[in-house]
């Protein structure tokens, strides 16, 4: 039954994580397409959730933990706009480095890391209740 336990610990330590990841990509998609307001200002830069493998005292196991949330140094993207406020004296503008097809991939792949974690839950949950009403017979 304590093993059960720790599986509950582990797989929400999990979705806390993915759901951080989560959290950052729908910040990114929502900011694909935020512009500059002036020449020389930067657009959003999109943020990137790296993980770490912490050692859980209580249940003397590694878990995963969000190390940090870093900005992605890829460079900016540029679109010819010369009316607008922001653009160089070639007229193009900074574009974010947010690509909705990269963020569509993560997302997914949260979501599966996510729903990987909620399973595991619902079946220790399974588990630990047939335990409990065969013991009760």
């Amino acid at each position: 039954m304590d093993d059960l336990l720790k599986t509950f610990k582990i797989s929400s330590a999990g979705l806390k994580a993915q759901g951080t990841r989560l959290r950052v990509v729908a910040e990114n998609l929502a900011n694909a397409n935020s512009l500059p307001r002036a020449f020389g200002d930067q657009p959003y830069r999109r943020k990137i959730v790296t993980f770490r493998n912490e050692l859980d005292r209580d249940l003397g196991l590694p878990t995963v933990r969000v190390d940090r949330i870093r900005e992605d140094q890829s460079n900016f993207k540029k679109r010819f706009d010369p009316t607008h406020p922001a653009a160089d004296d070639d007229g193009y503008v900074l574009m974010p480095n947010v690509s909705s097809l990269i963020e569509t991939m993560d997302m997914r792949e949260a979501q599966r890391s996510y729903e990987a974690n909620l399973n595991v839950i619902r079946a220790s949950k399974s588990m630990i209740t047939t335990t409990i009403d065969i013991l009760r017979r």
